[in-house]
């Protein structure tokens, strides 16, 4: 059984760290510029680009940049001086939409990967074929297609490597080709900048052609979310996905996703993944878990194993955003002995620690305790110290101070508290 790539979104230089600690072999990033997450990538400009791709090859981790907007003829300048830089900056591969970024890439940077985007909606062996002739690499499917179909078009066209999406959020169209969000704020998505249209709640109305009259039609008091789409996540479905053989890349959505987000799902799939290469099987159910934490707007298995007429059940039509059952308390910074608050926290509460990797130890002090219980590891707090030994009666978000942690944990472990949870849609 081949090896199979966990890759991760990298929307700033600290969801990027946090991938490749909890576990990604691979993260997608980029400049804003053609990038259809243009707002999550304003967070690099070319500098510190170039550093995370830095920090990310002297971990053995691959970076694939995004340049898969669909430019206008006016643009085109400036997509080649932007491909120009990302081969300065040395990134593993570029994902692209459009055919002609295709061949323009390939002249520029013959050494670079091309991944070709979802956006391209590949959908057969026709398409693989005449885009590996093109110079692809790499076909990033559409979320349309089934597993059973990129079985088929492995075989018939052996010599391309096959991405899918296993997590992360849905879009009502298809593959993405939507204009909602241009029609009524004029910001186009296959530009990068969507409103996300389809997660507004919507007022219907019927109209009597007779009298003229119009009728309000409600489902709910705040509206009728008839075009939101639940989250996709097929970590149950991780075994037959590696047993098809043919699949060389699962990828997770969420550059514009909180860190937390990309630490819970990254470490989940490694997880899942690992498990099933180790042992041949996987209890899935136990990451699934885990995932819930999450903010989500609901959970589908979505389109693979399934067509899409034969579902009913991948929209949340009573609200656009679910909350996940834990709240981020805190991240430990790099000294590791302190960390940001990130939620409120109180003398004496218990909190969970989620790390990156088990690299911890029990203590007790006056600070508080580090202990595991029932295979989990928490830390609870009995005086709240900043760095400089101020003591605190409590520390809220917004607070720039670093708190001092009672012994080590490694750099980048979330601290979590439980919260009430709604578990719409789900």
């Amino acid at each position: 059984m081949k090896k199979v790539e966990l890759l991760s979104p990298a929307g700033d230089f600290e969801k990027l760290k946090i991938a490749i600690n909890y576990g990604a072999d691979a993260v997608y990033a980029g400049v804003s510029h053609f990038s259809l997450r243009c707002h999550s990538g304003k967070e690099f400009n070319y500098e510190t680009f170039a550093k995370a791709v830095d920090y990310a090859h002297k971990r053995g981790v691959k970076v694939y940049a995004t340049v898969n907007s669909f430019p206008f003829e006016s643009q085109l300048g400036l997509v080649e001086n932007h491909i120009k830089k990302l081969k300065e900056i040395g990134v593993d591969a570029m994902i692209i939409s459009t055919l002609g970024v295709v061949k323009r890439a390939s002249e520029i940077a013959p050494e670079i990967d091309i991944h070709l985007s979802t956006q391209a909606n590949a959908l057969n062996s026709w398409d693989y074929e005449a885009y590996r002739d093109f110079g692809v690499k790499r076909i990033i499917a559409a979320r349309e297609t089934m597993l059973s179909d990129l079985i088929k078009i492995k075989q018939k066209v052996p010599d391309i490597e096959i991405e899918i999406f296993v997590h992360g959020a849905m879009c009502f169209a298809y593959s993405g080709r939507c204009l909602l969000s241009a029609v009524q704020f004029g910001r186009n998505p296959n530009k990068g900048s969507c409103a996300n249209d389809c997660r507004y709640p919507y007022v219907l109305y019927a109209e009597n052609p007779d009298t003229g009259k119009m009728f309000k039609m409600e489902e709910y008091s705040d509206g009728t979310y008839i075009m939101n789409a639940k989250d996709l996540c097929l970590i149950n479905h991780i075994p037959e996905i590696l047993k098809s053989g043919v699949i060389d890349s699962v990828k997770i959505e969420g550059r514009t996703k909180a860190p937390y987000y990309v630490g819970v799902v990254t470490k989940a799939y490694r997880n899942a993944i690992d498990e099933f290469e180790k042992t041949g099987k996987c209890e899935c159910e136990k990451y699934y878990k885990e995932i819930l934490t999450t903010k989500n707007r609901g959970l589908t298995d979505a389109y693979l194993v399934k067509r899409p007429y034969e579902r009913d059940d991948t929209q949340n039509l009573e609200t656009s955003l679910t909350h996940g059952e834990w709240q981020v308390a805190g991240i430990v910074n790099e000294d590791e002995n302190t960390f940001m608050c990130k939620y409120k926290i109180f003398p004496g509460d218990i909190m969970e620690i989620l790390a990156p990797d088990e690299n911890i130890s029990e203590c007790e002090n006056e600070i508080g305790k580090i202990y595991k219980q029932n295979g989990k590891w928490y830390l609870k707090l009995d005086k709240i110290l900043t760095k400089n030994d101020k003591e605190l009666s409590s520390v809220h978000s917004g607070n720039q101070n670093p708190i001092k942690l009672p012994c080590k944990l490694p750099h980048l472990s979330f601290i979590r508290k439980k919260v009430e949870f709604s578990p719409n849609g789900i």
